[in-house]
């Protein structure tokens, strides 16, 4: 695979700067589309020198896409968003942008393609989120019917918007809460085990036109998840449990104050709907096995990055 050319879509955030570093070590030549290249300066360090540009595009603006296009074998979108900020909506972003992207592709000739959605995305569903995500899938497919798609379960690891988020709670308040009484179940994958999925469905020529469902070794539930957490961290917090309206008027407060700049919201009400439906691996699709991936659990690596949240840091004594 050695000189071929993978543009990664969305190469500098959490998923893509793993992609672009597996990648590299694979010997692909890689650029990365994203909007402000002179933040991701720090990919270049991944490979030798010269096999990782950057080059500024924007998915909502088709002609930087086209030529962040030019001579690509092989495509990876990651591009999505957790929560809506100003410009960068859903609608636009996930759906549209997806769909951008797969059809600037399909003109280019590319017919090796790798789109990263999410468990749970479905065109109709009432959450935002899951819908643009639905939505992103069938217009890539239609655009490009040898495509992938890769679905994770909540994706973990050092710099993941899950367990830091929440141990950074954990060191501000005294209580917890359990959207729901932390009864949603998750099958949590981490980060370089869909770096090595998203790689291997490039060569892998049964993967063409295929949907994988990944998560790790184990399905746990919101309240595991937290106790794991606050095990790893040594802290002792109250977990209280957060019937689903009262969620949704937290989740309406956190919205209010997301409006403000620079604050990311703690809690939206599409949240709260996505968090009514167990986010796990489901049947009829394809694995993180079948993609010669053997998936690393949460308690081996965990607590190489809760380390820092302890309050002597790795001098710390945990109890037994």
């Amino acid at each position: 695979m050695t000189g071929k050319l993978a543009v990664v879509f969305g190469g500098s955030g959490f998923v893509g700067r793993n992609v672009v570093r597996e990648l590299a070590r694979r010997g692909w030549r890689v650029r990365v589309a994203v909007r402000r290249p002179h933040h991701a300066q720090f990919l270049r360090p991944m490979g030798a020198v010269g096999q990782i540009q950057l080059k500024q595009c924007n998915v909502r603006h088709r002609p930087s896409v086209a030529d962040a296009l030019v001579g690509a074998d092989a495509v990876v979108n990651l591009v999505g968003i957790l929560h809506q900020s100003g410009a960068q909506r859903f609608d636009t972003v996930q759906a549209a942008g997806a769909a951008t992207v797969a059809r600037a592709a399909a003109e280019a000739g590319v017919r090796t393609f790798v789109h990263m959605s999410a468990i749970g995305a479905d065109p109709e569903s009432d959450s935002d989120y899951a819908r643009t995500k639905g939505e992103a899938e069938r217009a890539v497919m239609e655009a490009i019917p040898s495509a992938t798609i890769i679905r994770p379960s909540i994706i973990f690891g050092q710099e993941d918007e899950f367990f830091n988020r929440f141990a950074s709670m954990a060191g501000l308040s005294p209580v917890l809460p359990l959207i729901g009484g932390g009864k949603t179940k998750f099958q949590p994958v981490y980060v370089d085990d869909v770096a090595d999925a998203i790689c291997e469905a490039l060569v892998r020529p049964e993967a063409a036109g295929k949907i994988y469902e990944i998560g790790g070794p184990r399905v746990y539930t919101f309240r595991e998840l937290m106790e794991l957490m606050l095990s790893e961290t040594g802290q002792r917090r109250i977990l209280a449990p957060v019937p689903f309206p009262i969620a949704s008027l937290m989740g309406m407060g956190g919205e209010i104050a997301g409006l403000a700049p620079f604050v990311e919201p703690p809690l939206t009400r599409d949240q709260v709907k996505l968090l009514k439906h167990d986010n796990v691996v489901g049947e009829g699709v394809g694995t993180l096995a079948d993609l010669g991936v053997s998936p690393h659990t949460v308690e081996s690596i965990l607590p190489s990055y809760m380390v820092r949240y302890r309050r002597y840091g790795q001098f710390a004594e945990l109890e037994a």
